[in-house]
């Protein structure tokens, strides 16, 4: 397998239990060979390259050192990585793409090059790059990425006129969806979701894909203006009601909260704004937890709520091309006013299509982005000439 090829599949391993810091993986090749490999490790442990070197040893003089992201020139919860790979005699080091964080973005290069190591950067660069986009996000604006999530028939329906919603797509589908949950620190929905389909909000995957044992399952949270969450749901059980966050507002009855206390689940109380959670406050208030990705699952409230507010970075809308259900009250997967003339729609960017089974998946970033495409334009991110990123034009 080629090198750049291994390391952003050991940097999957790390997606979703990295937090804050950003999931990389590291091979480090002498002669043709691979004598180390390894992925960030959770906060306080070493970081990608740090294993890599470990597991090589002495065999890392001369050799070289791949990374899916720029090595940290600074101290943080660990010493600088590009201190250690000066230390350790790697002769060249081979980045996909340079560290978005203010604190780094180029300085790691710069301390490689001072220190006698060649330095090599751009291979594979998208996908590394859309591998840290929930890191990029979070560091460049405080807040978590925000995926919207949905799994929709042909003809544009979440469930049936009866509220039926199982199962709109097949296995394979659902099984991706799932390693999604596990890719993100927190799986947010809105009451109405909780109300209508008791969801426990675990990711559930084959025993062979399980990589995260039950205490690190991705935070639950549910947005509740008015305190409706029902005692007796499955995500306040007695297993899941400690990684359980229900946001609310004033609106919600001090006795309920203390109920929600009671089960071990956390109310967390945000200002509200024309009478229903304020969602500004609450991703900065997750971006506070250092979750800095979040994937939302429904229900149509919160995604028009999500989208007329702009606040969706990514889309992930799984088809069903082979059902067409029907029924003019069966729910779709965008509430709100939505957009009174076609010209005026929602515009997604970079959208790509991929086979899963007999379903599709659609991916998508909408066109209002700023801080993404901001971190595109920046030449020190890739290799390749900088985009017009909308916002300082041509750069």
């Amino acid at each position: 397998m080629e090198h750049m090829a291994r390391a952003l599949e050991l940097a999957d391993l790390a997606r979703g239990r990295t937090s804050p810091n950003p999931a990389v993986g590291a091979v480090v090749v002498r002669d043709g060979r691979v004598v180390g490999e390894g992925y960030t490790q959770p906060p306080g442990g070493p970081h990608a390259e740090i294993v890599a070197l470990r597991q090589a040893g002495e065999l890392a003089r001369g050799a070289t050192l791949y990374t899916t992201l720029e090595p940290c020139c600074h101290h943080g919860r660990t010493p600088p990585c590009a201190e250690a790979i000066v230390a350790a005699g790697v002769a060249e080091v081979r980045i996909a793409i340079l560290d978005p964080n203010p604190k780094v973005q180029g300085g790691g290069c710069q301390a490689l090059e001072a220190g006698g190591v060649r330095v090599r950067v751009g291979e594979r660069a998208d996908e590394a790059r859309e591998q840290i986009e929930d890191f990029t996000k979070y560091v460049l604006t405080g807040r978590p990425l925000v995926v919207a999530k949905w799994a929709m028939s042909l003809d544009g329906k979440i469930a049936t006129r009866t509220g039926d919603s199982k199962w709109i797509t097949g296995e394979p589908a659902r099984e991706l969806a799932h390693e999604l949950r596990d890719a993100y620190g927190a799986i947010v929905v809105g009451v109405n979701t909780v109300l209508l389909d008791d969801p426990q909000l675990t990711v559930r995957l084959p025993p062979e894909k399980v990589r995260r044992p039950a205490r690190l399952q991705p935070w639950r949270v549910v947005v509740d203006s008015r305190g409706r969450t029902p005692l007796g749901a499955r995500l306040l059980g007695p297993e899941l009601a400690g990684r359980t966050i229900v946001a609310t507002t004033a609106a919600a009855t001090a006795a309920w909260r203390r109920e929600i206390r009671a089960l071990g689940a956390h109310d967390m109380v945000l200002p509200d704004r024309d009478g229903v959670v304020d969602l500004e406050a609450l991703l900065d208030a997750l971006g506070q937890m250092e979750i800095t990705g979040v994937l939302v699952e429904g229900g149509g409230t919160l995604f028009g709520s999500l989208f007329e507010a702009r606040l969706v970075d990514k889309v992930c809308a799984f088809v069903a091309p082979n059902k067409i259900l029907g029924g003019a009250g069966a729910p779709s997967p965008v509430g709100g006013p939505g957009a009174p003339v076609v010209t005026s729609a929602w515009q997604l960017r970079d959208v790509r299509i991929e086979r899963v089974g007999e379903d599709l998946l659609v991916v998508g970033y909408p066109s209002y982005l700023s801080w993404q495409s901001c971190a595109s334009c920046s030449p020190r991110l890739s290799s390749s000439p900088p985009r017009d990123c909308g916002v300082h034009g041509d750069s």
